[in-house]
């Protein structure tokens, strides 16, 4: 009896990877503390953003989840592209993992100057354009972020359905991608009718906590079954007859 052939996996991260990748959605989750720390701001209608607006009094709480998270991605992505193997669309995904940790490191260095939905003096200034360079460019990254958010996992998912890779990618990889892009053009239906944005940015955020939970996972199972088909060669070895 010989032992599973690992020739066609994908190899396996160090053990602190999945767990980065666990802290990392944990940190972006940050914004659940608004009901404790910001209750005056609209989470109905509001950005997500403002809660890091440089005039809010906890602002570097959620500037550092932003920051954190970031690192972190940026961390995991550089490792699963030394130690796994490169093929074309896995190389793909952990770049645009890397992008996406790159503008939430962004989001926390170019926050919103002051919180339109909570001040009229704000949302005066941001219609005629008289904030700062950071606050217009907020904009960007965090549309950047979403971006490469959804464009890695999709591209974790590809690769998992072509490769025969990482199962909770394949199965569930996809769909966050999917519901994730649905989220974001909603966005664009609640800028124009002026309501629930908070509320969706607040679910596009979620689903990629969730996307982060989900390569954590399928990083975390392909180091389990590495080491059970290890172990399961070794004890065969071990049985073989002299």
């Amino acid at each position: 009896m010989s032992a599973p052939d690992l020739r066609d996996r994908p190899g396996t991260v160090p053990a602190f990877a999945p767990i980065l990748a666990v802290i990392a959605a944990i940190t972006y989750a940050t914004f659940l503390l608004e009901h404790f720390l910001s209750p005056d701001l609209d989470r109905v209608n509001g950005y997500v953003s403002e809660l890091s607006a440089a005039d809010q009094p906890f602002h570097l709480v959620y500037s550092s989840g932003d920051f954190i998270t970031g690192v972190l991605a940026i961390t995991v992505a550089g490792t699963a592209l030394v130690t796994l193997r490169r093929r074309r669309w896995a190389v793909a995904g952990w770049i645009f993992l890397a992008l996406f940790g790159l503008c939430a490191i962004g989001d926390a260095v170019f926050p919103l100057d002051c919180a339109p939905s909570l001040e009229t003096r704000c949302a005066l200034l941001e219609r005629t354009d008289r904030l700062s360079f950071s606050h217009s460019f907020h904009a960007v990254t965090s549309s950047l972020v979403i971006t490469f958010g959804v464009a890695a996992l999709l591209s974790l998912s590809i690769a998992a359905r072509r490769y025969g890779w990482w199962p909770a990618l394949a199965r569930w990889g996809w769909l966050l991608a999917l519901v994730e892009t649905v989220a974001a053009l909603s966005t664009l239906v609640a800028m124009l009718l002026g309501r629930w944005l908070g509320i969706i940015q607040r679910v596009q955020i979620s689903i990629l906590c969730l996307g982060l939970l989900v390569i954590a996972w399928a990083l975390y199972e392909d180091r389990r079954r590495a080491r059970g088909s290890t172990g399961g060669a070794a004890s065969v070895r071990e049985r073989a007859p002299l």
